[in-house]
C-alpha cells in the first residue's frame, strides 16, 4: 500500500511554512472556504504525480516568492519537489538521492482524484473526457505522456501553418505524418482503455444504484483503430482545404468523445442528476481497481469536496470502497464526513489565514 505520512510545505500556494502528519486510513482535512484545504491536496497531487490540476508550475509559488519546496515521506523516502520562478522558472524532484526534472511513470505514486468538476464529467465538454482517459493513460501505460505532449505539440504546429498565408502542401505533410503516427497511438489506448472500464461499469453501477439499470461506456473512435494510421493521414491530405478556411485540424484523436449510455441511450439525454453522478462514483471507484491492479500498489484517493456533494446513499457507497486506500478529504463540514468513519480517521483542521 502507498502510504503517505507526512508533509512540509515551504512557499507553496498560500502556505509559507506548515507541516501535516497523516493516518494512513481516512484523513479529513476540514476548514472554512479560502483556508488552503485544496491548496494541501493539491501539494499531494504534485508530489505524488508532479504537476497540479489546477494551475501552472509558476502559480504554485506563494504570490511574491521566487521559490517553492515540498517534503513528503512516502513509507520511509523522502520525496521533495522544488519550483523556481526567479531568475527563470523550473522545477525539481528528488527521490532516493536522485534528481530528476520530469517524473516517469515508475517514480509516480499512483492517485485518484475526485473533485466537483468531476461531477459533470458526462455532461461538460468533450476536452474533459478526452483529458479523463489521457490522465488515466499516463499514470498505467509508460510512455503515453510522451506521446500525448508530442502530439499536442505537432497540433499545435501544424494549426500555426494553416492560419498562415499562402502555406504550401509540402509544408503540412511532415507534420501530417507525425500526427497520423502519433493520433493512433493516443486512439488505440483509448480505445483499450475504455473497453476495460466497461468490462466493470455495469456490474458496479447496478450495486452503487441498486437498479437494474444497464450502463455501458465507449470511446467514439472515428475509424478502425488497426488501421487508424493510413486513415488520419488520408483524411488530413484530403480536409486540407477544409482546415486552411477554418484555420485548425478537424481530424484526430483532438476530436473524439468518450460516452456513457443508460439502457442503450445517451447519458447526456436520458440520466438524471442523481444518476450520473452515481456513475461517475462507479468510474472514479473503476479508475481505483484499474490503477491498482496495473501499478500493484493501492493508490492515494483525493476527495475535494465532493463529500457533501453526495447525498446519504451515494455517501454510504463511496465509504465502502474506502478501506483499503489511504484517503484524503477535503471538507467545511466534518459532521459531514466523520459519522461514516467510526475508526482509522485523523481530523486535520485548516484555520483561515
Amino acid at each position: 500500500m502507498t502510504t503517505l505520512t507526512n508533509i512540509r510545505l515551504q512557499q507553496f500556494r498560500s502556505y509559507n511554512d506548515a507541516s501535516f502528519e497523516f493516518s494512513p486510513k481516512v484523513n479529513i482535512i476540514v476548514g472554512p472556504n479560502a483556508s488552503g484545504k485544496t491548496n494541501l491536496l493539491e501539494a499531494i497531487l504534485v508530489v505524488a504525480r508532479g504537476g497540479s490540476y489546477r494551475v501552472r508550475d509558476a502559480d504554485l509559488v506563494h504570490f511574491g516568492q521566487p521559490w517553492a519546496r515540498l517534503d513528503a515521506y512516502v513509507a520511509d523516502e523522502l520525496r521533495t519537489v522544488k519550483l523556481v520562478n526567479e531568475p527563470e522558472p523550473g522545477k525539481t524532484y528528488e527521490l532516493g538521492g536522485r534528481v530528476f526534472k520530469r517524473l516517469t511513470l515508475e517514480h509516480m505514486l499512483p492517485v485518484v482524484l475526485f473533485e466537483p468538476n468531476h461531477l459533470v464529467l458526462l455532461t461538460g465538454s468533450p476536452e474533459r473526457r478526452r483529458d479523463y482517459l489521457d490522465e488515466l493513460l499516463q499514470q498505467i501505460q509508460p510512455g503515453y505522456g510522451v506521446v500525448v505532449r508530442s502530439y499536442r505539440r505537432a497540433l499545435a504546429q501544424r494549426n500555426r501553418l494553416l492560419k498562415t498565408a499562402h502555406v504550401a502542401k509540402d509544408h503540412l505533410f511532415p507534420w501530417d505524418v507525425r500526427l497520423s503516427e502519433l493520433g493512433a497511438v493516443i486512439a488505440r489506448s483509448r480505445l483499450q482503455l475504455a473497453n476495460s472500464i466497461n468490462e466493470t461499469i455495469g456490474g458496479l453501477y447496478r450495486d452503487l444504484s441498486r437498479s437494474t439499470t444497464d450502463v455501458a461506456v465507449s470511446y467514439r473512435i472515428a475509424v478502425d483503430p488497426q488501421d487508424y494510421e493510413s486513415v488520419m493521414l488520408r483524411e488530413l491530405e484530403l480536409r486540407v482545404r477544409q482546415d486552411l478556411l477554418r484555420g485548425f485540424t478537424s481530424f484526430g484523436p483532438h476530436r473524439e468523445d468518450f460516452s456513457a449510455a443508460f439502457n442503450g441511450r445517451e447519458a447526456g439525454d436520458v440520466a438524471s442528476r442523481g444518476e450520473t453522478r452515481t456513475l461517475v462514483l462507479g468510474l472514479k471507484i473503476v479508475e481505483l481497481q484499474l490503477l491498482e491492479a496495473r501499478r500493484d500498489k493501492a493508490p492515494l484517493l483525493l476527495l475535494d469536496d465532493v463529500f457533501s456533494e453526495l447525498d446519504g446513499r451515494r455517501r454510504e457507497a463511496l465509504t465502502a470502497h474506502l478501506n483499503q486506500y489511504q484517503t484524503f478529504i477535503t471538507t467545511t463540514d466534518a459532521d459531514v464526513v466523520t459519522h461514516h468513519f467510526t475508526a482509522h480517521s485523523a481530523i486535520i483542521p485548516i484555520e483561515k489565514s
